[in-house]
């Protein structure tokens, strides 16, 4: 081979490496998502609910442990709105005051206070990219093998993170639930922390 074949031979190969490098690498998507096991967590962020005409948006502090929730909502303005307790069969608000109701589920207790219903015990494994144990699911990923969309008991969950870092925790989840009212609650985390000891 001549030595100008030669150099057209590299020429190509390097093209070819270079253009391989920049090609991105498409979604990866699984059709069972493996839930990581329930871990105590606490953030702080803001949400926004809505289904039809109704809805609401709050501040928050949520302090998770396995089976037990207690969050403080507030408006946007700083001013209290409740405390929240609850777990599996009972959840009871606190109201300004002392006043006190008790609901038999997140899912009521959220539509009478923020006029949707957000699935906080399931909300739990959504909000750090998992699915809740026990149910199938389906989820996409990107590049970089963080979760990028999750569907799971017919809510469509979408992530964004903050930063590029593998390990990141995400900054936004946006659920939709295509009813005949469709249902849709946005979470923009502030503060991802450690649970504080159980009260």
């Amino acid at each position: 081979m001549s030595i100008s074949a030669r150099g057209a031979v590299v020429a190509i190969a390097v093209s070819a490496l270079f253009l391989s490098a920049c090609t991105t690498v498409a979604p990866r998507t699984t059709e069972t998502a493996v839930a990581s096991a329930d871990r105590p967590f606490a953030i702080d962020g803001r949400l926004s609910a809505k289904r039809g005409s109704d809805g609401a948006s709050a501040s928050f502090a949520w302090n998770h442990e396995p089976g037990r929730d207690h969050i403080d909502l507030a408006s946007p303005f700083g001013q209290v709105l409740a405390r929240v307790d609850g777990g599996t069969n009972r959840v009871v608000v606190e109201r300004p005051g002392g006043a006190t109701e008790t609901y038999p589920d997140w899912s009521t207790m959220t539509i009478a206070l923020l006029g949707a219903p957000v699935p906080v015990d399931d909300l739990a494994f959504w909000i750090r990219g998992a699915a809740r144990e026990g149910g199938a699911a389906s989820v996409e990923r990107d590049a970089i093998g963080r979760v990028q969309l999750l569907r799971q008991q017919g809510w469509e969950i979408v992530y964004s993170y903050p930063d590029d870092a593998p390990g990141a925790m995400p900054s936004r989840v946006v659920l939709r639930r295509p009813d005949a009212e469709p249902v849709e609650v946005r979470v923009v985390v502030d503060r991802w922390g450690e649970a504080p000891a159980s009260r």
